[in-house]
């Protein structure tokens, strides 16, 4: 049995591609000391693979950003803006994906969209007419090479031709079908240079493949591949797809000239049934997804050999693979020291996956493997009675009514009642929650998870902080302030940590977008809310000013969303045990005198269905009931908000207005407010913020920038229902950067407002 990895992760073990890339940014070290530290990252990941005799290892998986706007590099769709500073491809690909504001030119970055139903983020590739495909890179030739020298033969991975036409986003006048020519001669030509690098397999991933396909795209994908594999040479393509299954395309699929074909056995519910029913070609090879490459929980062997033996049944030659690249699972359990033996034990990162593979795959050559001691050693701990559990969170769950998720009186009459009792301006600012976590912050949290400093003294520097905060919120004339969220590390893991059910790690570290990484907790049990959690943080802040400070929460879906999930339990029993838990603190921090209470739920449509078919029976007939179970025991003049960012959430918009919330923020600067006319179209009710700048880049725009984004905003959204804030929390940013745009944004609103007054 051979085995395969479909991609693996780059930050590194101990994120040293992160603080690299900082110290770059910074100028501390140069580009080719940053090239350098890639290139022991992907030396170790290489070395990992070939030791556990990984069959087919990936190379060009590794990237300093994203694979997305490499693949766009590689293809020379560099927008002519970039193309004016004449930076080197390096910085190049950095302006692209952060901005560039210096001497030479000042461009915003590329949009950043959720990579289908992950909480890892792309940049959008941007195709116009005047845009021409053509081979301009080296990357992937360099990196195989490299390999080589490594003594690793690999398969390098490239993002296939139909899922870059489906994710890029299309100048004015442009389509597809525009660019079909140029992009199959681009790839023919890349086939070309590997072939004469002696390249056995190349893998094309195209996970847009998983998605409902129209008779067009379908049309596309095999005009696509009938062209692309008429001059591959020598090579071997692996088409490559995860997430979901490819009920759409199978047909075609399977009478493509590709030589492997990759499917999810895990998210993708059709494809055995597919595989079973219809058939596979023997001549070639399945790559069978059936290790987890999304969570971290240890393989159910009995599972995974019994669908493999189906499969088998159906396919002449399999191999056993994860079920999508291992991006979004940490590296390796060897840095957790502090976990006990007994919960360690049931988890697999991304190392361990790969002695996960090796096992399958000697197990599927024994006689008998159910008397195999890794088997047995298997199923003991896969069969174990969990800790953590909880039956009276369970009888709550259960005891749920309609009554518990619908609040009272309807929206328009909290609306009325909410202008009366806050008196804002028209256009209120505010901003999403979090302040910069300078150097300060961040060094009190350290010395006292380090045990050198008390909680007396931590929370001490944090209520420092937080006036701070507060202080310079007043100057700069902010209507609704918040109170900086000094005291957590991150949105989920903070609430993680308060909330009975959850184990949490030391280094288990995974990338979010670029040098943005994230640490999600897991959910070992039944979660419960013993305490109160941020009120007394809250109470203070509110005590330093007259005006209204926002408490601040994470809402159930995106706690859940945020952290590695159980899977013995459903996703909807998690989420209302967790929206139990959030709704208390909500009814606290309303009885502690907080009368705005924002729930943020950025991560709403992380794991909404790649199919429509799938939405409702599947996940927002819970995920909606979820968040107003939070609210909907509050009183009438306690307003309501929450916060979306960096989906595409035009499809589900009335959903979202379903929420019941009184005001909501979403991320908007980088798609270029094309949300605003599903806003607008849908007859949207929420009153609502959408991001006048974008926080993911350094760059400080300026007050004829942010004005000119307010007054298109106007003419989609009524003047009475626009609030004006960033389009995210400001966490990640300098306070160089934050005050200065933060100074801009309000004056741009009072700018707008008063030519409202003056138009009355």
């Amino acid at each position: 049995m051979q085995s395969a990895v479909v991609g693996f992760p780059r930050i590194g073990k101990l994120r040293e591609l992160k603080f690299a890339s900082e110290k770059y940014f910074r100028g501390e070290i140069s580009g080719q000391e940053l090239k350098q530290v890639g290139k022991e990252i992907r030396k170790e990941s290489w070395k990992w693979q070939k030791e556990q005799g990984i069959s087919f290892i990936s190379s060009n998986d590794f990237s300093f950003y994203d694979g997305v706007l490499d693949m766009a590099l590689l293809l020379g769709a560099i927008p002519s803006d970039y193309k004016k500073l004449k930076l080197n491809e390096l910085d190049t690909l950095f302006a692209m994906a952060r901005g560039y504001q210096k001497r030479a030119g000042d461009v915003p970055a590329l949009a950043m969209k959720k990579w289908f139903n992950t909480n890892y983020h792309y940049l959008v590739p941007e195709l116009g007419k005047e845009t021409k495909l053509t081979l301009s890179g080296t990357k992937p030739f360099e990196e195989y090479e490299e390999a080589k020298e490594q003594g690793v033969e690999t398969k390098p991975v490239l993002l296939g031709p139909f899922t870059f036409l489906s994710l890029a986003r299309y100048g004015k006048g442009a389509k597809a079908r525009d660019f079909v020519t140029d992009l199959i001669r681009a790839y023919q030509e890349i086939f070309h240079q590997f072939s004469s690098r002696g390249v056995q397999w190349v893998q094309l991933d195209e996970p847009a493949l998983v998605k409902d396909l129209t008779a067009d795209e379908l049309k596309l994908f095999e005009g696509l591949y009938q062209q692309l594999t008429e001059k591959k040479e020598r090579l071997k393509l692996l088409l490559q797809t995860y997430f979901g299954d490819v009920r759409d395309c199978y047909d075609s699929l399977i009478q493509l000239k590709v030589d492997g074909i990759g499917l999810d056995f895990l998210e993708g519910r059709k494809n055995l049934e597919l595989v079973t029913k219809k058939g596979f070609p023997q001549d070639k090879l399945l790559f069978a997804g059936l290790v987890n490459g999304k969570n971290i929980w240890k393989s159910d062997y009995e599972k995974v050999l019994g669908t493999l033996k189906e499969i088998q049944g159906h396919a002449g030659q399999v191999v056993l693979s994860t079920s999508c690249s291992l991006l979004h699972v940490p590296y390796t359990l060897e840095n957790e020291s502090k976990l006990t033996e007994e919960i360690k034990a049931h988890f697999s990162f991304a190392r361990e996956k790969l002695e996960e593979l090796k096992e399958l795959a000697f197990l599927t050559e024994c006689e008998d493997y159910t008397q195999e001691k890794e088997y047995l050693a298997n199923q003991r701990l896969v069969k174990a009675k969990r800790c953590f559990q909880n039956e009276q969170v369970r009888v709550a769950v259960e005891g749920l009514t309609e009554k518990m998720l619908t609040r009272v009186p309807d929206r328009a009459e909290r609306e009325k009642i909410q202008r009366e009792e806050f008196q804002l301006p028209l256009f209120p600012t505010t901003t999403i929650g979090s302040f910069p976590q300078t150097k300060e912050v961040k060094k009190n949290r350290s010395l006292y998870k380090k045990g050198e400093i008390d909680k007396a003294a931590y929370d001490k520097q944090v209520y420092a902080f937080i006036a701070e905060c507060i202080s310079k919120q007043e100057e700069m004339g902010l209507d609704v302030l918040v109170h900086g969220e000094y005291e957590r590390n991150d949105m989920v893991e903070f609430f993680g940590e308060n909330l009975e059910g959850y184990v949490f790690t030391q280094k288990a570290w995974v990338q979010s977008y670029g040098t943005r990484c994230v640490k999600p907790p897991i959910i070992f049990g039944d979660v419960k809310r013993s305490c109160p959690i941020t009120v007394d943080y809250s109470v203070f802040a509110q005590s330093r000013t007259k005006k209204p400070v926002k408490g601040m929460l994470t809402g159930p879906v995106t706690i859940l969303n945020w952290s590695f999930p159980r899977e013995d339990i459903s996703l909807k029993e998690m989420a209302f045990q967790i929206g139990i838990a959030i709704r208390e603190e909500v009814l606290d921090l309303e009885k502690a005198g907080i009368r705005i209470i924002q729930i943020d739920e950025a991560a709403l449509k992380e794991k909404l269905p790649i199919r429509k078919s799938d939405w409702y029976s599947e996940y927002l007939d819970w995920a909606i009931p979820a968040f107003r179970l939070c609210h909907s025991g509050v009183r009438p003049t306690t307003q309501i908000h929450t916060h979306m960012c960096y989906s595409e959430f035009n499809e589900i918009i009335k959903d979202i207005d379903h929420m019941d919330a009184d005001v909501i923020s979403f991320e908007a600067s980088r798609s270029k407010l094309t949300l605003l006319d599903a806003i607008r179209d849908s007859g949207f009710e929420t009153q609502v913020g959408p991001g006048v700048y974008d926080i993911h880049s350094p760059r400080i725009p300026s007050l004829k920038e942010m004005k000119g984004t307010l007054d298109q905003m106007l003419k989609k959204v009524k003047p009475d229902k626009l609030w004006v804030n960033p389009d995210c929390g400001l966490k990640t940013r300098g306070m160089e950067e934050t005050l200065p745009s933060l100074r801009n944004m309000v004056e741009a609103a009072r700018l707008v407002r008063e030519e409202a007054v003056r138009g009355k």
